[in-house]
């Protein structure tokens, strides 16, 4: 059985079929789902799909993307949302460059202050870090008592140890299974296994052989695979262990 722990069904390239694919998940072996926010409305979505289906959980954020969309009393909101028994994280959240470098001090003002309240709520985080790996490293370092995950890990070797050595997971996705995933690879070399999870990110970043094809949760098992290979363990095994990592985290 596999635990997705980042999956954005409430995207809306699943609205002709949402609840068909979220009803069959647990007959093709996907036990648990986290689904992340990215604003107060997707995130007010995403407590709505766990309370539809007991397989799926919540987290609630305001992703850096999003942060030209905020309006006063969000963040206030988004607190609110954290108290609903079916949310377990905050985010997704964190620093984005890749779309907008104009705006650095915002996104890590509001980075800073949703890692303040995961702190208040108690909550592990789910951290989108996309060419901003030097500050999102430096502000989680301001944290020691936080604990939570970087979604799709893309950063360095070094990077990944320093985390790891202050018991942070990082998330592995369809990108390891590309023919240019080297760094991504030499990360998951080093990663303990008992600090590994799957995710799929979806719809995005399908992974071979469905690349290019809206992604699901189903395809864990190609993510899983290719852990598998790497750590020179069965798929089961990385199936379990995975599985295991993600419940002990989000305290499911």
């Amino acid at each position: 059985m596999y635990f997705d722990t980042h999956a954005h069904y409430d995207s809306g390239a699943f609205n002709a079929d949402r609840e068909e694919i979220l009803a069959a998940l647990p007959e093709a072996g996907v036990a648990l789902v986290v689904n992340p926010g990215c604003e107060v409305r997707s995130s007010e979505a995403a407590i709505g799909l766990a309370e539809r289906f007991s397989h799926v959980w919540a987290a609630v954020g305001i992703h850096p993307e999003d942060m030209n969309d905020m309006s006063d009393g969000d963040l206030d909101k988004i607190e609110a949302l954290t108290r609903h028994p079916r949310c377990v994280a905050v985010g997704e959240i964190g620093l984005d460059y890749y779309w907008d470098a104009s705006r650095k001090e915002e996104q890590k003002a509001l980075f800073i202050e949703q890692l303040r309240l995961a702190l208040r709520r108690d909550l592990p985080v789910i951290v989108h870090d996309r060419e901003a790996h030097g500050d999102c490293l430096d502000i989680v370092r301001r944290f020691p008592g936080l604990r939570g995950v970087f979604h799709c890990y893309s950063g360095s070797v070094e990077m990944a140890q320093e985390l790891l050595k202050r018991g942070w997971y990082l998330g592995f996705d369809g990108p390891i299974t590309y023919k240019n995933a080297r760094k991504a690879l030499e990360v998951l070399e080093i990663c303990p296994l008992d600090r590994v999870l799957i995710e799929t990110d979806s719809p995005y970043l399908s992974p071979v052989p469905m690349r290019g094809k809206r992604n699901d949760s189903r395809n864990l098992v190609y993510v899983t695979e290719k852990i598998a290979e790497i750590k020179g363990i069965t798929p089961e095994e990385a199936a379990a262990i995975t599985m295991e990592n993600g419940k002990k985290l989000f305290n499911i």
